[in-house]
């Protein structure tokens, strides 16, 4: 088959299960499940996908909510890895428009499955819980699940079409200050406030923002500040997130950052630690190649590209990026000022305009795909430029 056949090929089976991904889509989007709590959404889209014909594998790993569909006898010259997320947003449901993209994927997977041998190609579509919060993909990628592929690949949805987009790399930690209680009122000298040194350390991150480089943010929100009113506060727990365009850079920030925190102890008489539960996150690493293909295809299906420069924010898929080529396009469903993260964009999951963004997605994924397992020249600069960069 030339490129117009897969191509071909391929929108009639995208289009012959458009309705059942996007009925989907609008039950995950009416049901969900916070970060790391997807036990009902994985595996509705592990059910659909075998249903159609894949062995699906959950928990993948020693992660309950993690899956891996393989289609077929898994013993083509190439594999390919489409990643699936489907967590929400405390308060904000799916803010990020995961019901979508997750469904997008799970639409590629299927499409690609029945032209396996013709581009001699496996397709794994991998179910990767936690995003939002706990950054899964950074521990599944140092757990080995994403070995062995010659690319990933997911779409996100946002308000520009960006081949490329600028993910942050992050770092998220939680502070702890120790302190001492007494009574506010009847012996204040007693105690020693938790709550201001936790203060004091957000005041001195404020101070540094002036200082930091271009694109870089930090910013935090105190989980716990006490207990009651009249009792110094004796403990105090802060969430912070710090990001940067690079690594190297965010864990420079992440250091001035500890710094800050031991003064704000040491001035308040506090003692301090920190812990985590999230897997630090890299920046999206650019392939040259994979990036000039993205681009012709998102001009064969007419979709202008935005401002390439604004930040998209963070995400695990920077973590994928440093092992295996890896693609995160992201789709157009909403006109700035809308954005993610917003009751205005979860407000799109269900319209017309995310039902079209649902076969667009899929297809931009599936072409992405074809275009490069049918060149060896394409194959090889990919890799090529993975190495080298």
């Amino acid at each position: 088959m030339n490129y117009q056949e897969l191509k071909d090929a391929l929108s009639s089976a995208i289009k012959q299960n458009h309705d059942e991904l996007f009925k989907m889509n609008c039950h995950l989007a009416d049901n969900p499940e916070l970060t790391g709590q997807e036990k009902e959404s994985s595996k509705a889209l592990a059910d659909l996908l075998a249903k159609h014909g894949f062995k699906c594998e959950q928990p993948y790993g020693k992660y309950p909510y993690a899956f891996r569909a393989i289609y077929g006898e898994n013993n083509h010259s190439h594999k390919v890895a489409i990643l699936a997320e489907y967590d929400a947003l405390a308060g904000l449901g799916h803010a990020c428009g995961h019901s979508l993209s997750g469904s997008i994927s799970c639409l590629a997977g299927i499409a690609l499955s029945s032209l396996q041998d013709e581009l001699d190609t496996d397709i794994h579509v991998i179910g990767t819980p936690g995003e939002e919060y706990f950054a899964t993909k950074g521990f599944m990628v140092d757990d080995g699940l994403f070995d062995g592929y010659d690319m990933a690949i997911m779409v996100h949805l946002f308000n520009s079409n960006i081949p490329t987009p600028n993910v942050l790399a992050l770092s998220a930690f939680e502070y702890e200050f120790f302190g001492k209680p007494a009574h506010s009122a009847a012996g204040p000298w007693d105690g020693v406030n938790a709550l201001n040194a936790a203060q004091l350390h957000f005041h001195a991150i404020d101070m540094a923002r002036q200082h930091i480089k271009e694109g870089s943010r930090i910013h935090g929100i105190i989980v716990n500040g006490g207990t009651a009113v009249n009792i110094v506060p004796d403990y105090v727990m802060t969430r912070v997130y710090v990001r940067a365009e690079k690594s190297d850079y965010k864990n420079e920030l992440v250091e001035w950052v500890d710094r800050m925190a031991e003064a704000a102890a040491l001035a308040t008489g506090c003692t301090w630690q920190k812990k985590t539960e999230v897997h630090p996150t890299d920046d999206l690493k650019l392939n040259r190649t994979g990036d000039k293909v993205l681009r012709e295809v998102f001009s064969e299906l007419g979709l202008e590209l935005g401002d390439e420069s604004v930040v998209f924010g963070s995400s695990d898929i920077g973590c994928v990026s440093y092992l295996c080529p890896t693609f995160h396009p992201c789709l157009k469903i909403a006109d700035p000022p809308v954005n993610i993260h917003t009751r205005e964009f979860e407000a799109l999951m269900r319209t017309p305009i995310s039902e079209k963004a649902l076969d667009e997605g899929a297809l931009l994924i599936a072409l992405q795909i074809v275009k490069i397992v049918t060149s060896p020249e394409l194959m090889e600069k990919m890799k090529a430029d993975f190495i080298e960069g």
